[in-house]
């Protein structure tokens, strides 16, 4: 912290020079706090809105839409999950900040393990993926945003990998 004392003491010690570059920094602060408003102002077409966290998906349920059964390879890929109109996530919305869980791992290929990527199902399948674990993780999870198409089916989940695995998605928000 900058005090009279401070600068004296640094001046004494380190001579003028010293004093002309601790007041060129506070000036520079001085500058860069009076351009920046107090409120944030967001820039881009999509508002952020927060959500109470809220189960949108978990496969460990009875079989249904956004329900069991768990995810399988081989077998049916991608799953496709509906997002929107659920979990107080509108219609319409472009994005969902979630919490994507992966539950009793039973991955029976070479590696042991797995990965699920979480995209827009219209889209082509990302080289990115959205959690990964080993047989050795009983349960994990990792936050992530993910863009959605238009409802219904507006998420898929692709399963990387052989075996079994349960999927929980908790919404926190939308961008819409």
């Amino acid at each position: 912290m900058l005090s009279p004392r401070s600068i004296s003491r640094l001046t004494a010690s380190s001579g003028s020079h010293a004093l002309q570059a601790v007041l060129v920094l506070v000036g520079l602060m001085v500058a860069m706090a009076a351009s920046f408003p107090g409120i944030a102002q967001a820039a881009g077409p999509y508002q952020y809105h927060a959500l109470t966290p809220c189960r949108v998906v978990d496969t460990r349920n009875a079989t249904g839409t956004d329900g069991g059964p768990s995810l399988t390879f081989p077998g049916p890929r991608p799953r496709v999950f509906q997002i929107q109109g659920n979990c107080g996530v509108p219609n319409g919305a472009a994005a969902v900040t979630i919490n994507v869980t992966i539950a009793n791992p039973n991955m029976t290929g070479p590696s042991g393990g797995g990965f699920l990527t979480l995209y827009p199902p219209s889209q082509p399948l990302p080289n990115v993926s959205t959690i990964n674990w080993t047989n050795a993780d009983s349960a994990l999870a990792n936050g992530a945003i993910v863009p959605l198409d238009p409802a219904p089916n507006d998420l898929a989940v692709w399963l990387g990998g052989i075996g079994t695995v349960n999927v929980i998605i908790d919404v926190t928000g939308y961008f819409q």
